[in-house]
């Protein structure tokens, strides 16, 4: 998988807009807030404009944030810090509105670069799968036993990832190491690599 070049600036958090949304879900559900109400109303807006845009080029989608999810932005942040002024301080809403105006500038990154999400989804739905079967890795019989299982879990997550089925991968692999692929030439047969031509080429 080729690497997203980044300038050597500090690393940035970028906050999830999902966690942000469940918790005015939440009031909705056990207040029936109109605020919470509004809430949700504004980031289904976010979404709108995500679902427009969602699987095309980075600077594509940072044009459209910026012409249609940033005036959303623009007049949330006044509203909420107004309807925090108003509202008992010690209420859940209160709260919820605090940890949103808190995580804003990692909430609000997207609208500067087009490779960013508005949520954590993605990663979520790619770990889910290792995260669900890791009470079977409590049985794994010992350390050795762990770290196999643990490296094998990485190299099949890595395929998924690079769009490659596991199973041949590791089929053409094993074939091409005792057929003696080069040991300098191991990047070759890395699973980013794998649907070139010369990749298990010995």
């Amino acid at each position: 998988m080729p690497e997203i070049p980044r300038d050597s600036g500090p690393w940035q958090l970028v906050y999830c807009w999902t966690h942000v949304r469940r918790r005015f879900v939440k009031r909705f559900e056990n207040d029936r807030s109109p605020i919470a109400q509004e809430m949700l109303r504004q980031i289904a807006l976010l979404y709108q404009v995500e679902k427009m845009v969602r699987g095309k080029e980075p600077a594509l989608r940072l044009t459209a944030r910026r012409e249609h999810a940033a005036p959303i932005i623009a007049a949330l942040k006044p509203w909420l810090e107004a309807k925090l002024s108003h509202i008992p301080q010690k209420s859940q809403l209160a709260e919820d509105i605090r940890y949103t105006l808190a995580h804003w500038s990692g909430l609000i990154r997207f609208l500067d670069d087009g490779t960013l999400e508005l949520d954590t989804n993605p990663v979520e739905n790619q770990i889910r799968p290792i995260a669900l079967t890791r009470k079977n890795a409590l049985f794994a019989g010992n350390e050795i036993g762990a770290e196999n299982w643990a490296m094998l879990a990485s190299l099949i997550a890595t395929c998924k990832m690079s769009g490659v089925n596991p199973v041949d991968y590791i089929a053409n692999t094993l074939r091409s190491i005792l057929d003696g692929h080069p040991k300098s030439r191991i990047e070759d047969l890395m699973p980013w690599r794998f649907n070139q031509p010369s990749s298990l080429a010995a």
